[in-house]
């Protein structure tokens, strides 16, 4: 089976075709997971240059639409492309290109698209006759959860005979390695070792998660917080409620931006990860975190509790700082062998699993189309 992923979204001009990898890193990692079953996949990357790259078994085609102004000449262009190289099956990123993904279908009738949803939200209710559309041209559409689909289920935006598959958006290469060699390079300690990754947003809700540090602390005298973040509109706020609150001063660093390869140090430090979103298409953080064999206490929404099956860790309802230091006390008292974490992850979130979930997502779409039901 050859599947043929295609990226939209336009690689920066600044950033030549081999250097795009190390930028966008799931460039390269969805393709690689739906690769690691056996299905042999190309990769269309929408870009302003012009070239054919072969990574890991995997060609890259960087193609150059620029010159070609209406959706139907780009359809074209793409479809044609798809066909010479003799892919089955299109495998679209982003819900919100579903415009170009139906150009695409009018020129392939015979090959079954698949759109996977990219932190994708509904068209507003005056532009969904269009939407509706666009996505009946798509035969399924892939969340990390099902309840992801929800909003667009909801809105009557898929066509009944569109399949919904629920697929992690993506996985890690972090590995567990040594805990105490990691933690001497870090200079993390606690006990319980607790990891926060992620912006200091409102998303991210970085306080309710101090106070539920600061409730837990109680009976986890031992507890640290070591917070990595990006851009930080909350810095202020949190910096305040740390220095006021004396359960919190001087158990609360803040590390600020990390680079990437920092971020597994980190995750092998820790004992826990925590997370208070209230909201994540996938939870690239919490795979990273799983990957080390770090447990989980993170938010009950949809795509963390696909990530942890429900069975990894623990859940608290968003907001709610005094379910979240009862989540605490009990993962810092259960706390799960790193091993076990890891296994876990083995089974359902690694780059064979979810290639194996790609794989029949895509046999799927094309037993359908053979039997004419789609």
């Amino acid at each position: 089976m050859h599947v043929a992923q295609i990226n939209f979204l336009r690689a920066p001009a600044d950033c030549p075709p081999d250097a795009l990898f190390e930028r966008w890193p799931s460039l390269a990692d969805i393709p690689e997971a739906a690769a690691a079953s056996g299905t042999r996949v190309s990769v269309i990357q929408v870009a302003t240059h012009t070239c054919v790259l072969t990574r890991h078994g995997i060609d890259y085609h960087f193609v150059d639409l620029g010159g070609m102004r209406s959706l139907a000449a780009r359809g074209r262009f793409l479809a044609d492309l798809v066909a010479d190289i003799g892919s089955q099956v299109v495998h679209v990123h982003s819900l919100g290109f579903a415009a170009d993904a139906f150009a695409v279908a009018q020129c392939l009738p015979r090959v079954p698209i698949l759109i996977q949803d990219h932190a994708d939200r509904p068209p507003r209710w005056w532009r969904r006759a269009r939407w509706r559309m666009w996505y009946a041209a798509a035969s399924g559409i892939a969340f990390t959860s099902s309840g992801l689909a929800g909003p667009f289920t909801r809105a009557g935006l898929f066509a009944q005979r569109t399949r919904l598959f629920a697929i992690p958006e993506s996985s890690s290469r972090f590995h567990p390695g040594d805990r105490m060699a990691a933690r001497a390079e870090t200079g993390m300690g606690g006990d319980p070792c607790v990891l926060w990754v992620g912006h200091l947003s409102h998303g991210k809700d970085p306080l309710t998660v101090l106070e539920g540090i600061a409730r837990a602390s109680q009976r986890l005298p031992g507890i640290q917080l070591y917070c990595a973040f990006g851009s930080a509109p909350l810095l202020d706020e949190v910096r305040h409620r740390i220095e006021s609150d004396p359960r919190l001063h001087g158990r609360v660093h803040l590390l600020g931006n990390q680079p990437h390869a920092r971020i597994e140090m980190l995750m092998r430090s820790a004992d826990l990860f925590v997370s208070g979103s209230r909201g994540e298409s996938c939870g690239f953080a919490l795979l990273e975190a799983l990957a080390c064999g770090v447990t989980p206490v993170v938010t009950d929404i949809p795509s963390f509790r696909s990530l942890t099956g429900n069975v990894v860790g623990e859940l608290w309802p968003c907001g709610d700082a005094g379910r979240l230091a009862e989540a605490l006390v009990r993962a810092a008292g259960i706390r799960p062998s790193r091993a076990d974490v890891r296994a876990f992850f083995d089974a359902t979130l690694s780059f064979a699993a979810v290639g194996r979930q790609w794989a029949d997502a895509y046999a799927r779409l094309l037993a359908d189309r053979r039997e004419g039901r789609s």
